[in-house]
C-alpha cells in the first residue's frame, strides 16, 4: 500500500458507563457523547451502553490536552491481544476533557471503554490516535 493512500482503520469500541440514582441518564449520556460523538447509546437501568466505530474527537482531544504519552501508557498497559481497553472520568467529560481514570475509582464512577482493533494492528491504530512524540510534540512518520 503506497504512504499516499488513506489508511483503513476498521474498530470496534465499546463504552460503559454507570448512571448512580443521584444522576440525570441524559447527563451521563452527553459526558460519553462528548468524548465519543458519533457513539450509539442505549440506556438500561443503572447504566449507558454504545458503540462506535471512530476515536476521531477522543483523539483530538488527547492531541489539544498534549497527553499522548500518558494515553499511549494507558493503551498498552491495558493490551490484550488486538484489544486494549481504559477508563475514564465522567467529571472531565462533562466537561468535554479527557482524564483517564487509574488508581482509586472514581466517586460519580468510570466510562469504561473497550477498543478490538480489527484493522490495520492494534499498534497501528494507537499510533493514529495517540502518535508517539518527542518533546511532547506528535513525530511525524
Amino acid at each position: 500500500m503506497s504512504q499516499s493512500q488513506t489508511e483503513i482503520y476498521r474498530v470496534d469500541v465499546e463504552i460503559t458507563a454507570p448512571v448512580y440514582d443521584t444522576e440525570v441518564t441524559s447527563r451521563v449520556a452527553d459526558a460519553a457523547t462528548n468524548i465519543f460523538p458519533n457513539a450509539e447509546l442505549e440506556e438500561s437501568l443503572g447504566e449507558i451502553r454504545g458503540e462506535t466505530h471512530s476515536l476521531e474527537q477522543f483523539s483530538d482531544l488527547l492531541h489539544r490536552q498534549e497527553i499522548l504519552d500518558t494515553a499511549r501508557g494507558e493503551f498498552f498497559s491495558n493490551r490484550e491481544g488486538q484489544t486494549f481497553s481504559f477508563a475514564l472520568k465522567k467529571q472531565a467529560a462533562f466537561e468535554n476533557r479527557v482524564n483517564f481514570s487509574v488508581g482509586e475509582p472514581d466517586e460519580l464512577g468510570e466510562i469504561a471503554v473497550q477498543v478490538r482493533v480489527e484493522e490495520p494492528s492494534l499498534e497501528e491504530y494507537v499510533d493514529h490516535v495517540a502518535p508517539p512524540t518527542e518533546d511532547g510534540r506528535p513525530i511525524d512518520s
